[in-house]
């Protein structure tokens, strides 16, 4: 009887602890593991970085050149209930892992941005974009251009011989970041 009482007696911090636990991996950061060499040289393949959440929480977008996580299901809307399914504690005790869905990019365009890919480079608003964090150059293309709707970012990620990013998904909807890399 002694132990039974003594078990339920710590079930509400164990119920306060995992709402915590929900709350700022949803609100205020969360960690996420680099799947591939889209990053590189920057990030590389399996490792783990963490997420502010705090921008998209406050409704603020990410800056020109900040590393960010994306879902990459932009055909869909997304609900708070997917935050709360995707929650790495939540994953766990239903046993299920990640699709592989959330992607690391860098953000090159913002709303109303004109991003253009020619000769190998990359221009944004007609300005070649210097960018010294990329791996190589890019391999020929033909010449593409996109015009940033509202409320959407434009990533690449900084491997663009080796990456699927913007070029492939469009332009990334606002409530489809996940969070802006911040702590390394």
């Amino acid at each position: 009887m002694k132990v039974i009482k003594f078990v339920v007696s710590y079930i509400p911090a164990i119920a306060i602890a995992f709402a915590l636990t929900l709350f700022i991996g949803i609100f205020v950061f969360q960690p996420y593991k680099v799947e591939g060499h889209s990053m590189e040289p920057t990030l590389q393949d399996k490792q783990r970085v963490y997420a502010s959440k705090l921008a998209r929480t406050f409704s603020h977008m990410p800056a020109y050149g900040d590393i960010v996580v994306i879902d990459s299901r932009i055909n869909r809307e997304r609900s708070f209930m997917d935050s709360v399914r995707e929650h790495p504690l939540i994953q766990f005790i239903a046993g299920e892992t990640d699709e592989h869905i959330f992607y690391i990019k860098r953000v090159i365009g913002k709303s109303g941005d004109v991003i253009e890919i020619k000769n190998q480079q990359v221009y944004r608003n007609g300005t070649v974009l210097d960018e010294p964090y990329i791996k190589e150059k890019m391999n020929p293309a033909p010449d593409q251009k996109w015009v940033v709707p509202d409320n959407s970012i434009f990533v690449l990620g900084d491997n663009r011989n080796n990456s699927s990013d913007s070029r492939e998904l469009g332009p990334i909807p606002f409530d489809h970041i996940m969070g802006i890399e911040e702590i390394k």
